[in-house]
């Protein structure tokens, strides 16, 4: 057999193997981490995406090229800026919070891994 496809045979067992007491808490704190920053994740990117696109419509006005109301496309490029340089801020505080949300679990799952793997050494 060649090494590669040796490679591919190991890494299909590994995935029907029973996992040990450590993997498994490993995948929880990993599963939990993912479950924290998520949310804020989402929402920046949606956020952000839409105040991209409402600043492009802003400049598009203010530039005369889909109408010819400057001032309005003024405003609504404002509007657009605003939402694209606040989205950092409001991403920060989603994910503090999600972080203050899941804190106690994850610190504890951690704890948990951090003795296994300094007993089994």
């Amino acid at each position: 057999m060649e090494v590669m496809q040796k490679g591919y045979v190991e890494s299909i067992r590994g995935r029907y193997e029973p996992k040990s007491d450590g993997q498994a808490k490993l995948e929880r704190l990993q599963a939990l981490d993912r479950e924290a920053r998520r949310p804020a994740q989402l929402f920046a990117a949606i956020f952000g995406a839409l105040g991209t696109l409402v600043l492009g419509v802003g400049m598009c006005l203010a530039m005369k090229v889909i109408g010819d109301l400057m001032a309005l496309g003024i405003v609504i490029g404002v509007i657009g800026l605003a939402m694209v340089s606040a989205n950092y801020f409001i991403y920060k505080a989603i994910l503090k919070s999600r972080q203050k949300k899941y804190a106690e679990k994850i610190l504890a799952l951690s704890d948990e891994l951090l003795n296994i793997t300094t007993k089994e050494v």
